[in-house]
């Protein structure tokens, strides 16, 4: 983490001339006045004057900068620069930045293994974490960084939980590798696993593919979690728009983030806060951009999650209903062949967006960060040329309204006697994907991905694994290793596969997560036997199995529930505390009392 920079007494603050403007009605309701004002405050200050504030800093707005930096990850491995820029701009705007560290996971470092059961419970604690250091410190904002898929949806409930004027800051994502001629990420890696066990690749060409795939700093370059969850963070409102798409290592990352620390002080000097922003209809337009631009099934997980914070009304079925009238106008990684890097060069996320918006499938009128509406901001960047004409925009993985890539959004909710409250899939391929065959039922996913890698695997095949949703797993794990694998043997358009655990936003074909009930909660995917006939029709959003209520009811007389695979410590404490995928996975007392 970088250091703050001990000052003598004398040097010019933080806060300098600027910090009068905080000293009137709204500097006195600053709840950092609760440590650095008044005569019985001089311990507090004098803990402040050892690192280097003085009196100015100590007049000014304290602006949390929660940074979950770290060398696990690519993803985070140079935060600490972009945290840098933003103190930047918090300090030339007469702030006093306080920068703090909070835990991050790496899912794709993780992913098969034991470890991927703490990439979901990291969201909790990354949220917990600030809400307890920005609570404990009497921090009057914050500018919250983050890069690895679960740093954002948990800096962002943070700022929703704490309702502190609030910027959110990407880190950006990683440039895409090249191999053989083409662009390639950490997916085609996981695929090439599966390609190899096939036959299909040889141990040289894994090989080359592992070397080329990731160049440098960033989060995973497709449409896969991170980059869909902050081009969400746009569509909310949290970020400023064309925020998202810088990529990591660009210069015009840097000047987002300083931009981002002046922009919290404005939100603190006209108390603009998170609840001032969000909205029904902000998510409903964090929906229809996550439809339309492919974006992972963990955005659902997540959203839910996130407007379960902010007290919006939200449930799984509003976004099959949203992806019903909304088309898939982005044809990104994993579906087609582009990154992130791609749609910044032709503007980033606000193009899509503004194609949104003039087709009337986006609330035009919801709130931003800035303090102007959606539709004010699209203006405001066309205005000052940040915004190319639409007419200008040549992109072969860019669609219109009119003439879309699909008629209707990627993700969608399938129910029936096999997910009674729902689940999950991002449609990749054929809107129109019809499947049924025999179930191939595996307790965890070692075992799933042992069946896949020696070949036995079957076309028409069902497979499914349980015990791995947030109670069960615990933690709900993601499985693009095994899921990839499916795909890199060959079988991504006659095999399907489902789980009460999630999947990585990298992931590809007819793969169905987030079935809920989970197994470990009695559900009807717990009574699933090897053989049993599956049905998975997207058209009709129906996941099924041909059984009888009376026949699942005698498999449920009989079904005992698994023993909790941890005694003690935080995945044990996590399992007892978490809901269901289908209300967001969620933790916070005040929000699963009445689950």
């Amino acid at each position: 983490m970088s250091e703050q920079q001990p000052r003598s007494e004398g040097e010019t603050s933080r806060g300098g001339d600027d910090a009068d403007r905080f000293a009137g009605e709204k500097g006195e309701g600053l709840r950092s006045r609760d440590v650095t004002e008044g005569p019985d405050k001089a311990p507090h200050r004098a803990m402040f004057r050892a690192m280097g504030f003085d009196d100015d800093d100590l007049s000014s707005p304290i602006v949390g900068v929660p940074n979950p930096a770290a060398d696990i990850t690519p993803c985070n491995v140079h935060l600490d620069d972009v945290a840098d820029a933003a103190i930047d701009g918090i300090d030339a705007a007469g702030g006093m930045p306080i920068e703090f560290g909070t835990v991050t996971i790496s899912d794709a470092i993780s992913m098969g293994t034991e470890g991927m059961k703490a990439s979901l419970i990291s969201r909790e604690v990354i949220a917990d974490s600030v809400e307890l250091v920005s609570f404990g410190e009497r921090m009057d904002a914050l500018v919250t960084v983050a890069g690895c898929d679960k740093n954002l949806p948990g800096m962002l409930m943070a700022s929703i939980r704490t309702d502190l004027p609030s910027v959110f800051l990407y880190g950006g994502s990683i440039m895409p590798g090249q191999h053989d001629g083409r662009d390639v990420t950490i997916v085609q890696v996981f695929e090439g696993v599966g390609a190899y066990a096939e036959g299909d690749m040889s141990g040289e060409e894994l090989d080359e593919l592992e070397r080329h795939a990731c160049p440098g700093a960033g989060s995973c370059g497709g449409m896969f979690t991170a980059n869909t969850m902050a081009a969400i963070s746009e569509a909310l409102g949290m970020a400023p728009l064309g925020s998202a798409s810088a990529p990591a290592e660009d210069s015009e990352r840097y000047e987002i983030a300083e931009r981002a620390g002046e922009l919290v002080l404005e939100c603190i000097e006209n108390d603009r806060r998170p609840s001032d922003i969000l909205s029904r209809e902000s998510f409903e337009n964090a929906i229809a951009l996550q439809t339309a631009i492919g974006g992972s099934t963990n955005g659902v997980l997540h959203l839910l999650a996130l407007a379960a914070e902010a007290d919006v009304d939200l449930a799984i079925e509003d976004f099959d209903e949203i992806s019903r009238r909304t088309p898939k106008i982005a044809n990104l990684q994993p579906g087609g062949s582009r990154v992130m890097n791609d749609l910044h060069e032709i503007g980033g996320v606000p193009v899509v967006l503004r194609r949104l918006l003039e087709a009337d499938l986006l609330h035009g009128d919801a709130m931003t960060v800035t303090g102007r509406t959606l539709a004010e901001e699209i203006a405001e960047l066309e205005a000052n040329g940040d915004l190319p004409d639409d007419d200008a925009i040549e992109a072969d993985f860019l669609y219109s309204v009119d003439d879309p890539k699909e008629a209707e959004g990627a993700i969608k909710i399938l129910k029936g006697n096999l997910a009674p409250d729902g689940a999950v899939l991002k449609v990749t391929g054929d809107d129109a994907f019809y499947h049924e065959g025999p179930a191939r039922v595996f307790e965890n996913e070692e075992d799933a991905m042992a069946y896949v890698q020696s070949g036995a695997i079957d076309s028409g095949d069902v497979i499914i694994i349980r015990n791995e949703g947030p109670t069960g797993g615990p933690g709900m794990r993601e499985m693009l290793g095994v899921t990839a694998a499916v795909v890199g043997a060959g079988h991504e358009e006659d095999v399907a596969l489902l789980t009460d655990g999630r999947f990585s936003g990298g992931t590809r074909g007819p793969m169905i997560g987030h079935v809920a009930p989970e197994a470990a909660n009695g559900g009807p995917i717990g009574l699933i036997e090897d053989g049993d006939h599956i049905t998975v029709d997207i058209p009709e959003r129906d996941l099924s199995v041909d059984l009888s209520e009376d026949e699942l009811a005698d498999r449920r007389a009989d079904w005992e529930p698994p023993a909790p695979q941890y005694e003690g410590g935080v995945l044990a404490k996590y399992a007892r505390d978490f809901a269901s995928a289908a209300d967001g996975a969620v933790t916070n007392p005040r929000l699963t009392r009445d689950l």
